[in-house]
């Protein structure tokens, strides 16, 4: 089907451009979200008359999201999971998980649709979450999934929990082994001084 383009859709084109794209697409989202119009002799001309006021519209919801960029770009969430000792968390964290944060953080004008999250959050970590708050403004929010507000502070000061963990668990694992030799060698050595 083809479509005129009412804002500009990432893959897609910009304002004014007639694309086609598969009929589901533009019938289920495109359409009923007042993104495009079918691209027909009537339509053009709807189009061409109202062009000036389209852009115009686009402009301000640039403006808009522009001044709201300044406050969104690089705020940090925490968002305490648990998870297991290698790191990877019972469950996952989706985009509601991030939203409800932004918003207890004081970002109440970031939406669920402007979340994108390639793939859910599924371990440990900082991850870069990209938020749209137009088509042509984007910024980057900082996640940070860990087990306690502890573990967070360490994560936030680039230390990776779990590799300290291992260290620790590693080093307590080699004084056991240290102190057990250590018990064994005086109990030889008592063994051969009783003999």
């Amino acid at each position: 089907m083809q479509i005129i383009l009412l804002e500009r859709i990432e893959k897609l084109g910009a304002i004014g451009d007639v694309v086609t794209v598969k009929d589901g697409y533009a019938r289920n989202y495109l359409l009923p979200n007042k993104k495009a119009l079918r691209s027909n002799e009537a339509n053009r001309k709807l189009f061409e008359a109202n062009r000036a006021k389209i852009e115009a519209d686009n402009a301000a919801r640039r403006a808009d999201a522009e001044k709201i960029a300044g406050s969104v770009e690089g705020a940090k969430v925490v968002l305490i999971r648990q998870a297991s000792n290698a790191g990877q968390l019972y469950g996952s964290v989706s985009v509601r998980d991030i939203v409800e944060a932004l918003h207890e953080a004081g970002h109440t004008s970031v939406a669920k649709a402007m979340v994108v999250l390639e793939r859910p959050i599924k371990s440990l970590g900082l991850v870069s979450v990209r938020v749209n708050l137009h088509p042509e403004v984007a910024v980057s929010v900082e996640v940070n999934v860990a087990r306690s507000p502890d573990e967070a502070e360490l994560q936030a000061q680039g230390i990776n929990v779990i590799d300290q963990q291992f260290a620790e668990e590693a080093a307590e694992e080699a004084a056991a082994a240290e102190e057990f030799l250590e018990t064994q060698a005086e109990a030889t050595a008592e063994q051969d001084d009783a003999a």
